[in-house]
């Protein structure tokens, strides 16, 4: 009984397309943006490293010093011997970067949403939430925790989002919750004026900054700083992407983050990341605030491979931020196209379906590194154009 429905449940997925494929390989520092396949060196054009900061020198010596000092784990949660120093430190750098009374560091970015939302949402009586149709997996997850009234507005449509505010009382408590980056499409959200909708209607602001921490703004704190709007209420970030490291953060009125870090499960009950690792992301995190190099090498290979893309007549979303949408069409289609990239060419990029995006909109989600050469980038352009006109 239980094998039949394991096994039937895994057919219904690969019939529905939903199966997931993993390509195992290994990374190796200093020679990224190559890795280890089968006994052959390939490219990555698909990694959320997006500075190369994991395979940093100064990130990793500091990481080998403190494994060395304080042992490979932290020996409990936060409030069972593992509150240690690093935890504390980079909290409280965090919050004096943003400006913040208070920051608090999870396990991931996934939990940093679910259960921030989830315990910001339980602590008001009748409060109302609005959502971007197209907010992360991990909001979704926090909200549907609390029972509370939706309104779900249409991506980036202010006039919708102003249509579900006006519909209730100024006194009613209500939350906007939306991203800065949309990593599907690459597209930014219109944060000025979601601020200034939530102080017309009494409002508070959570904005999740995952894939704009380390990459926008003037040292790198995400679209916030960037637009230099000072009023969002809550910023929620990741160290897994940009910082090249482990584990995610929220950062907001000492009160507030204070109700979440004693009320939220998934924070409480759970084994705080190694103080090693927090050694090592507050060193990188201190490295991408310092210099804006990496950033600026970034977005002038972006620009570079824009172009090789136009010149090769290959289609794609041409949005603000360093990801870049390539929409191929087809299940069958864009997995025969990456196949073939790395089979013929070397180049691995990573198909993305249903249902992280819509069938028949299924694309490769493109992110050129500083890392990433001129004649990598021509090269990558030219084998997927090859591989296209083949598909």
């Amino acid at each position: 009984m239980y094998n039949d429905t394991f096994f039937h449940t895994l057919q219904h997925l690969k019939s529905t397309e939903a199966y997931r494929h993993f390509l195992e390989f290994s990374r190796s520092a200093g020679h990224f943006p190559l890795a280890d396949f089968q006994n052959e060196k390939i490219e990555v054009w698909c990694s959320n490293d997006y500075l190369g900061m994991g395979q940093n020198q100064q990130v990793i010596d500091d990481f080998k010093a403190s494994i060395s000092r304080f042992g490979a784990g932290s020996g409990g949660s936060r409030n069972i011997s593992g509150n240690t120093t690093a935890h504390v430190a980079l909290e409280k750098r965090l919050a004096d970067l943003y400006q913040r009374e208070s920051a608090l560091v999870f396990n991931n970015g996934y939990l940093a949403n679910t259960e921030s939302l989830s315990v910001l949402i339980g602590l008001f009586d009748n409060i109302k939430v609005y959502s971007d149709e197209l907010n992360h997996r991990s909001i979704i997850e926090g909200l549907k925790k609390s029972k509370v009234e939706k309104y779900i507005f249409k991506h980036n449509d202010l006039k919708h989002l102003e249509i579900g505010l006006s519909l209730e009382p100024f006194e009613r408590p209500k939350i906007i919750v939306f991203e800065s980056i949309y990593s599907m499409d690459g597209d930014l959200a219109p944060v000025e004026e979601i601020v200034r909708l939530a102080k017309k209607y009494n409002a508070l602001t959570f904005i999740d900054e995952t894939h704009s921490f380390g990459v926008l703004g003037e040292r790198g704190l995400g679209l916030v700083e960037a637009l230099h709007v000072r009023d969002v209420d809550f910023i929620q970030g990741g160290f897994g992407k940009a910082i090249g490291t482990s584990g995610g953060f929220i950062v907001g009125d000492r009160d507030a983050v204070d109700c979440i870090r004693s009320l939220a499960p998934g924070f409480i009950f759970t084994t705080s990341l190694p103080p090693a690792l927090l050694h090592a992301t507050l060193t990188s995190i201190n490295q991408v605030v310092a210099s804006p190099e990496r950033r600026n090498r970034l977005f002038q290979n972006v620009r570079h491979l824009k172009g090789a893309l136009r010149r090769q007549n290959i289609d794609f979303i041409d949005a603000e931020s360093h990801i870049l949408p390539i929409i191929i069409p087809g299940l069958a289609r864009i997995k025969a196209v990456s196949d073939q990239l790395l089979k013929q060419f070397k180049i691995y990029v990573q198909p993305i379906n249903y249902p992280s995006v819509p069938r028949g909109q299924e694309r490769f989600r493109v992110t050129v590194t500083p890392d990433h050469s001129i004649e990598q980038i021509e090269r990558f352009a030219a084998a997927l154009k090859n591989t296209l006109d083949l598909a």
